[in-house]
């Protein structure tokens, strides 16, 4: 794509040219390069989507379910065709190796699949005789126009936690993407249009923080579902259901991983390495403070500082690289900052240091490698600030109690790991740590889609989750019905 071209809105199934005059480049990470520009769209673009979006809402909501999933089904089989196109196109925006973007694009595919259940998911309920010749039935209906405000590390599985949800209910979506990641969905919007959606059922509007203002006034809004960092979330969560709309706001993570003594330390390392350097650290579930109980914390402090010394980095469009670029350049140097804080003000030790390197062929990059950094202390910034970058923290604590005191006393609540041998260990640090996703043996737990992916505290603003059963909760309303027939017509009430 042409280093001027802009990308355009998508509304009512067409192509507009926004009235928003400024616009931002987007970069490919790994090389610096300019790929297109979007623009800063402002009320008046999102008050022309989502006007579009209301008006289908009349004959969506009243299309069948069976019938809704019809267009869902083709959509999958359009991924699976353009499966590479699409890995490509995300790698080439994000940064992350073609393997992790087929990972991702495998989870997006995973969350159509679950949606084109909704004839079975969104069945209601019904009682005969609540009363003599009285019955009560729930029904579930669309909540109305959705808007999906996602970020830019997986451009293409966040937006399916929500949109094909949102549709199979009966929905129409209003989706502004990343402003850093926009190309994946606009060329998945056009999968949209080809698999059969009706025109306006799905706008994609481009923009940053006007845009995201503008969807969160819109009195015809009915449901807001974002994913980004947690101060971010935190607002977007009060002032949208300060207009009393439906929110569902998926924040940040600490992500701690607890070694304890009797763990697998080979196994534990493979894992741990895996979830803090997959996506060059940039995942909501990446593994961020490694807490080794007791003397796991030597051997395992050596064996993942070998593995981040001894991980490649480069383009993630080269298969044989472990680890591609972070976002942008501002990204780049805030991960080396809080580096620098770490070894220069908390005295920890870096095992490992990522900082400062240009990789050949690439050296307008932005890249850091990976890094490891030993004595941090737990009390410290860095411990318990998000860094969202290839830098794994470990803490020593003299036991599985000390750990899961850690995990509970910080702000986040994302995920939690622990690597054990011991059932009754794994079981207590299952059933106390105050984290809405917990691994056993696991560096990043994720759920499955159809597992809500489930976030507490600091990480997570709502009460319903993204993915399967909550999805269909937060995308439905229901309506209770009781009804009395006289079993002779004739007859009055």
């Amino acid at each position: 794509m042409a280093e001027t071209a802009i990308l355009p809105n998508l509304i009512g199934g067409r192509t507009l040219a926004p009235s928003a005059s400024e616009t931002l480049p987007v970069f490919n990470p790994a090389t610096g390069e300019i790929l297109s520009r979007i623009p800063l769209s402002g009320a008046e673009d999102v008050g022309r989507a989502v006007a579009s979006a209301k008006e289908a809402l009349r004959d969506w909501r009243e299309t069948p379910p069976t019938d809704r999933v019809q267009p869902l089904f083709r959509l999958k089989a359009l991924l699976e065709r353009d499966f590479e196109e699409l890995s490509r196109c995300v790698t080439t925006e994000c940064g992350k190796t073609l393997a992790e973007s087929r990972g991702e694009l495998r989870r997006a595919i995973e969350n159509v699949e679950v949606a084109c259940g909704i004839p079975s998911l969104m069945q209601g309920r019904v009682l005969e005789d609540i009363a003599r010749g009285i019955d009560e039935l729930m029904i579930r209906q669309p909540v109305g126009v959705v808007a999906v405000i996602a970020p830019f590390n997986f451009p293409a599985m966040i937006p399916f936690w929500f949109l094909p949800y949102a549709l199979a209910c009966g929905n129409t979506v209003v989706m502004k993407p990343s402003e850093k990641t926009p190309l994946t969905m606009q060329r998945v919007a056009a999968l949209i249009e080809e698999a059969g959606f009706p025109p306006g059922v799905v706008q994609v509007t481009h923009g940053g923080q006007a845009a995201v203002e503008a969807l969160l006034d819109h009195p015809d809004v009915a449901a807001v579902s974002f994913v980004g960092s947690s101060p971010v979330a935190r607002v977007v969560y009060a002032r949208a259901a300060g207009n009393g709309k439906r929110v569902q706001c998926q924040g940040g993570a600490k992500n701690p991983v607890v070694v304890l003594e009797d763990a697998d330390v080979e196994a534990a390392v493979s894992t741990v390495a895996e979830s803090a350097f997959g996506c060059a650290g940039q995942r909501c579930l990446a593994a961020s403070l490694a807490i080794t109980v007791g003397d796991a914390h030597a051997p395992f402090r050596e064996r993942v500082s070998a593995v981040a010394a001894s991980r490649v980095v480069g383009s993630g469009l080269d298969e044989s690289v472990d680890m591609g670029p972070v976002i942008r350049d501002e990204s780049r140097h805030r991960i080396e900052r809080l580096i620098g804080v770490a070894v220069d003000e908390e005295n920890a030790s870096a095992v490992v240091d990522g900082r400062g390197v240009r990789i050949p062929g690439h050296e307008d990059g932005f890249f850091v490698r990976p890094t490891v950094l030993d004595e941090l202390p737990a009390e410290g910034e860095i411990a318990r600030t998000e860094i969202f970058g290839p830098v794994l923290g470990i803490i020593r604590v003299d036991s599985v109690e000390d750990a899961i005191a850690f995990v509970n006393g910080g702000e986040f609540g994302n995920m939690a790991c622990v690597f054990t041998n011991d059932g009754r260990a794994a079981r207590r640090f299952r059933h106390e740590v105050l984290t809405g996703n917990v691994g056993i043996n696991v560096g990043v737990a994720a759920p499955m889609a159809f597992f809500p992916f489930s976030g507490w505290r600091g990480s997570f603003f709502g009460d319903l989750h993204a993915q399967g059963a909550h999805a269909i909760e937060f995308y439905t309303q229901t309506k209770v019905v009781v009804e009395r027939w006289p079993r002779d017509a004739s007859k009055r009430f």
